[in-house]
């Protein structure tokens, strides 16, 4: 873990951006990966290919996680390990629509030290440090004051807000929907919404980013049964995440079947 890890993922962002938005959307090359994992094109294998020669150079003995590219147990001998969604929303980003992120993320012993989640068409570029705040487009940002699950604003799906999945049934909230979840998890630490719940196995590139991002914005976040998100584990998933304002996030946590 070095102090400037941030700035070398800004900077990778950045070019990122680039690459990506070079290719049209609609027009770059997609196909289906296998075991219906989901779709990929062109341009999330440019940027992964860059994210891989540009980080790994300038951190040569860090471990390297990316959906992009085939995992390996090498990365579980590494103390501090790259955590890279390339384009987190490749959906969004074949469809022309311009909620896609790249996220990036460094974790140390399996907590998330530095952190971006950047949309160029948005341009937008959420960044955290591990206790220096988080901010967007180098503003500190703060998630938001409510304090109760009811009439909040949420992010999430609508198989989510099925009534099998509350105690009460589906709680009274203003339901918000973004492809990415990557940007769900940073529009909560800008305050913009209240809290985003997933309930469904989630890899670990898809919400290391967002994690640090909302923990600095002083938010709480946790997987669906309350317990905190480490990273780097041997299979990289997550029992689904929970984020949002403390108090919100302790209610949605309380209103929820036992998973």
């Amino acid at each position: 873990m070095q102090d400037h890890d941030l700035d070398l993922l800004i900077d990778a962002c950045r070019i990122a951006g680039r690459i990506a938005t070079s290719y049209a959307g609609k027009t770059a090359k997609r196909w289906d990966k296998p075991e219906d994992a989901g779709p990929v094109t062109e341009a999330d294998l440019a940027v992964n290919d860059m994210f891989h020669a540009v980080l790994r150079q300038a951190r040569p003995d860090y471990g390297w996680l990316s959906e992009e590219t085939e995992d390996s147990t090498a990365r579980q001998d590494c103390d501090t390990v790259f955590i890279v969604d390339p384009i987190d929303g490749t959906r969004s980003f074949a469809a022309g629509d311009p909620t896609w992120a790249h996220s990036v993320a460094v974790a140390h012993k399996g907590h998330v030290t530095a952190a971006v989640v950047y949309l160029p068409l948005r341009d937008k570029l959420y960044a955290a440090r591990k206790g220096g705040g988080a901010t967007l487009n180098g503003t500190h940002m703060r998630v938001s004051s409510q304090k109760t699950l009811h009439k909040s604003s949420v992010l999430t799906t609508r198989p989510a807000m099925k009534d099998s999945n509350w105690k009460n049934g589906a709680p009274d909230v203003d339901f918000n929907y973004r492809p990415s979840l990557a940007y769900r998890m940073a529009c909560i630490a800008e305050g913009r919404f209240d809290v985003m719940f997933t309930f469904r196995p989630t890899w670990e590139w898809d919400i290391a980013a967002g994690e640090l991002i909302i923990a600095e914005a002083g938010g709480a976040i946790s997987d669906r049964t309350g317990r905190p998100l480490t990273f780097n584990n041997p299979t990289p998933q997550l029992n689904g995440v929970i984020a949002g304002t403390p108090l919100v996030h302790r209610d949605t946590l309380d209103a929820l079947h036992p998973a």
